[in-house]
This record gives C-alpha cells, structure tokens and sequence, in this order.
C-alpha cells in the first residue's frame, strides 16, 4: 500500500510519529540511509505535502540537515 492510498487528499499535516515511523520504513527498506540528512525524505513524501512536514519538523527542532539517525534515535532493539 503506498501513501497515496493511505492518506486522503486533504490531508495537510504529518505528525511527528508518522515522520519517524515513514522514515524508519525507509531505512529499513535500504531506500535510506541513516547518515543521509533529513531533507533526503522529500524524494519519498509528495511535493505537494512536503512543507506541512517540513513545519512539523521544525516544531520539533530537527533540521533538514540534521541525520535521519537523530530523527529515528528512540528505537528498541531486542536481543539477537
């Protein structure tokens, strides 16, 4: 299921969550990487939506240089 099916067109705010959660998909499909900026999730997120996560970010404090490592931080990891 991709995002265009999952979120309606008048949708116009991500929140935080969402933003973690898409790019920890993201990392864990390899489309990413960990150590890319932050501003690398605008090729995965719809043009049209990208400043409401934009927004959403900075409310948070990240920057879009910032490394999708510092978004995605608060992970748990269980024993291998």
């Amino acid at each position: 299921m991709n995002l265009s099916t999952q979120v309606p067109v008048t949708f116009s705010r991500y929140s935080i969550d969402f933003i973690q959660q898409e790019a920890r998909h993201l990392v864990d499909r390899g489309l990413v990487s960990r150590q890319q900026p932050i501003s690398s999730l605008c090729d995965h997120i719809p043009a049209r939506e990208w400043i409401w996560v934009e927004h959403e970010l900075e409310k948070f404090d990240y920057l879009l240089r910032d490394r999708i490592s510092d978004l995605i931080s608060c992970e748990t990891w269980s024993n291998d």
